[in-house]
């Protein structure tokens, strides 16, 4: 079970193949998040408890609000860099990167507090669960659509948020099964002095998406763990285990009008038809309300 105040529900019941990377958007009171391996973009409103989808065509590993446009997005699918208008359901392609490894697409990202949109690449696995090791990168696009490689050689670049003070970049390397923090450079946006937060026992629980609260404290999904996890990033400690009732838990965002519902995607590839019947949630994306803690907004994309 989760926590005693927690309250977990299921609040979009598709079956999501690989849901992840939710934003609540605040101009609308909607959700938005992707699957990665339907190729899709998704918006879910509470209020009608719709679920919109933009077919990209490309696996489309993270999206990121836009600032200056209505019902704009900055995505990352496949090996490339791109805006999406909702409304038209196009994308311009901005950039592409990692040509030299035709294996890789991108994973996780998310808008940096100066507007630059941060995203990871990451190899495809070359069997279930077997991935060749540092061939992941991260890299910042930036608002005039240029782009600056701020680390390779990583393995699986994910979950990714900054502190309330902008001055630590929070990352997860899931195939070093640990969170890292670095010093943030706001002003050129760059990335040094990589140092651990917290380390995963390897084979078990992979870490994945993650968050920062308002009080500073990080929220980590663990994928084939079926928890998210409250990391105390000064101490190391686990300060609190959210059990989901699926083990695919993919990543995790504030939101709701006063941010203190946290949502939750998960993912329903990965799993037998037998783990299927016995988790007929899965791919659901959740609501985790009464945690007694609030998050804050999303960074938008300035491009």
């Amino acid at each position: 079970m989760a926590s005693p105040r927690a309250d977990v529900q299921a609040v979009v019941t598709e079956r999501h193949r690989m849901g992840e990377c939710p934003v609540w958007e605040e101009a609308t009171g909607q959700l938005v998040y992707v699957d990665i391996h339907a190729q899709t973009v998704c918006r879910w409103s509470p209020h009608s408890g719709q679920v919109q989808a933009v077919s990209l065509g490309h696996r489309v590993g993270c999206v990121a609000l836009r600032g200056r446009e209505k019902d704009s997005y900055v995505v990352a699918a496949g090996t490339r860099l791109g805006l999406l208008d909702w409304d038209s359901q196009q994308v311009t392609w901005v950039a592409q990167l990692d040509r030299h490894r035709p294996h890789n697409r991108f994973n996780d990202g998310k808008a940096d507090p100066a507007g630059r949109f941060v995203a990871g690449t990451m190899p495809e696995p070359s069997a279930p669960g077997v991935w060749e090791p540092a061939q992941g990168s991260l890299y910042s696009l930036q608002g005039n659509h240029s782009v600056l490689c701020l680390a390779d050689r990583l393995g699986i670049p994910n979950g990714l948020d900054w502190s309330a003070d902008h001055r630590t970049f929070y990352h997860v390397d899931s195939l070093d099964y640990a969170v890292h923090a670095y010093d943030y450079d706001m002003q050129a946006g760059t990335i040094k002095n990589r140092r651990l937060v917290y380390q995963l026992p390897r084979g078990r629980a992979m870490p994945d998406g993650l968050c920062v609260d308002s009080a500073g404290t990080l929220w980590v999904a663990c994928i084939d763990g079926g928890k998210v996890i409250q990391v105390d990033p000064q101490t190391g400690f686990c300060l609190r285990t959210l059990d989901l009732p699926v083990s695919r838990v993919t990543s995790c965002c504030f939101g709701g009008p006063d941010y203190t519902e946290l949502y939750v995607t998960s993912a329903a590839d990965g799993l037998s038809p037998e783990q299927l019947q016995r988790e007929p949630q899965a791919g659901h994306v959740f609501k985790v309300s009464g945690l007694g803690i609030c998050g804050r907004p999303c960074f938008p994309f300035v491009g």
